[in-house]
């Protein structure tokens, strides 16, 4: 006799098939337009309005040497600032490519950068490659470091992140903590397009870890500008990952695992590119849910014609990004 409800719902999410997996009776496209509408809507995007006035700031502009560094604020919804960072690499001239960067739950989006402030900051950058714009202008492309809803400066706190009250707030107006950020994603490429000349918009990557992985899956999912998109630690099976243990509450989206698993949004990405980074050893995205959504996206990115374009990155450790093995991968794809 079961008296526990999470035996109960476990046992729902292992038996579930997702409505809007594909099953090949229409035209992919039509799929997945008919499927990135929904997942919007899942996502709460359509109560998200662009703000009239972006307020644009760029509040400091510094030569580094190798890079120029843009610290930006803008009008993301009205009300709401986003804070980012815009890296130019000095070397390069013409139209530059851009790697979007969005940091998983830490401290702020300083770890991005490499600047430690607190304490941890430097063992969470050097035992994890955290420092991913520092990475991406050695790759020779504009980085774009944003700082993510209840992180940092955007409601965070010097002890760590702040996700829970805004997001069930979020969830009592029909919004979503991952929606909110996905909109920012999409809202701070709006921006720097429109105020930089130098950014390629054709040329459009999309990184981050764990939060940030999650993040960019969401978004690359929704926003077809991106070209590549590279999630990691954050690519795995509901019913294995967040249906499984305690995550932290801006993982969830209601009615989510009814229509769509992760391999499923993996799905809405193709024909773009993607490269799924993960960890062996990874606790909290078990590598078992990490194959079987990276079995589910093989045949989305088929079905597109494109069945090169989906890569798995697995690095040897926990939770973490893996620079060395990730950026040839991504590299290959992105130019």
């Amino acid at each position: 006799m079961n008296k526990d409800p999470q035996v109960l719902h476990n046992k729902l999410l292992r038996e579930i098939k997702p409505a809007y997996r594909y099953d090949g009776k229409e035209d992919f496209s039509v799929w997945q337009n008919r499927a990135r509408s929904r997942l919007a809507s899942l996502l709460g995007i359509d109560k998200l309005v662009p703000a009239n006035d972006d307020c644009f700031t760029i509040e400091y502009e510094n030569d580094c040497g190798d890079f120029t560094d843009y610290r930006i604020t803008f009008q993301s919804e009205e009300g709401y600032f986003v804070v980012c960072s815009l890296w130019k690499p000095n070397n390069k001239v013409g139209k530059i490519p851009m790697v979007v960067c969005v940091q998983g739950h830490s401290k702020g989006y300083h770890i991005s950068l490499g600047r430690p402030i607190y304490e941890s900051d430097e063992r969470a950058i050097s035992c994890g490659d955290r420092d991913f714009a520092v990475q991406i202008v050695k790759q020779g492309y504009c980085a774009l470091a944003i700082e993510q809803r209840a992180f940092g400066e955007c409601g965070g706190t010097p002890e760590g992140p702040n996700c829970p009250l805004p997001t069930l707030d979020a969830l009592l107006m029909g919004r979503t903590m991952i929606g909110e950020r996905v909109f920012d994603i999409s809202r701070t490429i709006d921006v720097v397009l429109a105020h930089f000349d130098f950014i390629d918009e054709k040329c459009i990557g999309l990184m981050g870890n764990s939060g940030g992985g999650t993040a960019t899956t969401y978004a690359s999912a929704i926003d077809e500008r991106i070209k590549v998109a590279m999630p990691s630690c954050a690519v795995c099976t509901y019913k294995a990952s967040i249906g499984a243990m305690k995550h932290c509450t801006c993982n969830y989206v209601p009615n989510i695992a009814l229509d769509f698993d992760m391999g499923d949004l993996c799905g809405l990405i193709a024909p773009r590119k993607l490269v799924i980074v993960s960890g062996a050893e990874d606790p909290i995205f078990p590598r078992d849910g990490v194959v079987e959504c990276f079995e589910v996206a093989k045949t989305y990115f088929a079905a597109a014609g494109v069945p090169d374009d989906v890569q798995w990155v697995e690095g040897p450790e926990g939770h973490r990004f893996y620079a060395a093995l990730a950026w040839p991968v991504f590299n290959k794809m992105f130019l």
